[in-house]
């Protein structure tokens, strides 16, 4: 009974409204977007500083010009 009573002491609980966790204007969508790759590609991709962020302004520019997306 004394470890578990330690345990909970050390236990840290999620705080509503804390600034530490992920935060954006922005939210993303709650699925992601998946696509096969050859392979390698997915190692070379994750080596690039930033490259989600990046990736996500490429998709960005490519449906922008094209019709019936939104």
């Amino acid at each position: 009974m004394l470890v578990y009573q330690q345990l909970q002491h050390i236990a840290m609980t999620f705080r509503k409204n804390n600034k530490l966790g992920f935060t954006s204007d922005r939210p993303f969508d709650k699925d992601p977007v998946c696509f096969k790759v050859l392979p390698g590609v997915k190692e070379k991709l994750k080596a690039v500083p930033d490259w989600q962020e990046r990736l996500r302004g490429f998709v960005d520019e490519l449906i922008k010009g094209v019709e019936n997306c939104q």
